[in-house]
């Protein structure tokens, strides 16, 4: 290497050093308001965070949608001030914002499905047509308990004590009887009584079944009601309301008193029966 070659070199790595000395003090400043911008930030987020987890418990929004819209709105901070920082060290975020939009599309595609059980998980957690404890009946079939409520199911507890987990797309997009949600349940069921019997006589013994039953209310009234002349009887609608905590209890009893009560009156309880005639030339 000549003289002129090393003199060149010399020449660029001083023109390299007052650069980076110049700049030092730019890049420091940058750097720091950086580091200073990014601790004041995770400040403010859990400031904000324990704001908006005291104006969801005012509100009374149940407790998994409360953790899950706080872990949201966590994620949703923490990316914009991950944006705000590397801006201020002077990175193009733009290519960010792409990669960003591009992956939430493509999660969006796969996650079709679940995203609509998300939907109907927010739904039911928001406008709340049942809770915890409640007992229900969905379009599907499905009856129970419902034991748990989260983001993407629904866990109810049938009376045979099974688990059964339903997707909140199905739930909040179809019907939903809740029987507990006004405090009692009724009891409706049928008996049939042969053509023979005298319904006034049957429905004054099947009513003080009911006025005997020990959980049976007298307010709202209970009723015995004729419903249909049917192929093998006269149907008679047992109705009668009592508390959640007793409904069964009360089902299992009327229907036990009313089918000894009938057959005490010699009354016959009829099972489905067909005449058969035959004719002979």
């Amino acid at each position: 290497m000549n003289d002129f070659d090393l003199k060149e070199v010399q020449g660029n790595w001083e023109h390299f050093i007052s650069s980076a000395v110049a700049m030092a003090p730019r890049i420091i400043a940058t750097v720091v308001s950086a580091i200073i911008i990014f601790f004041v930030g995770r400040w403010i987020i859990s400031l904000l965070k324990k704001l908006i987890a005291k104006a969801f418990v005012k509100r009374g929004l149940e407790i998994s949608l409360q953790k899950f819209l706080l872990n949201v709105i966590s994620w949703a901070f923490n990316i914009l001030l991950f944006i705000i920082v590397v801006t201020q060290l002077g990175v193009q975020t733009s290519a960010f914002v792409a990669m960003i939009g591009a992956a939430g599309l493509a999660v969006g595609l796969a996650l079709q499905g679940s995203l609509t059980n998300f939907a109907g998980g927010i739904l039911i957690l928001l406008l709340k047509p049942f809770k915890v404890g409640d007992y229900i009946e969905v379009k599907s079939g499905e009856s129970g308990t419902v034991s748990e409520i989260d983001i993407f199911h629904t866990r109810l507890i049938t009376p045979q004590n099974q688990l059964v987990v339903i997707p909140n797309g199905d739930v909040s997009n179809n019907s939903i009887t809740n029987y507990t949600h006004l405090g009692t349940r009724r009891t409706w069921f049928t008996i049939g009584v042969s053509y023979s019997a005298d319904l006034k006589v049957a429905k004054e013994i099947l009513m003080n079944v009911i006025t005997n039953n020990e959980y049976a209310f007298q307010d709202p009234a209970p009723q015995i009601v004729v419903t249909e002349l049917a192929d093998s009887s006269v149907n008679l609608s047992v109705r009668a309301t009592t508390s959640i905590e007793n409904f069964w209890k009360m089902n299992e009893e009327l229907i036990i008193g009313c089918k000894k009560a009938l057959d005490d009156a010699k009354i016959e309880i009829p099972f489905p029966q067909r005449d058969v005639h035959l004719f002979q030339k």
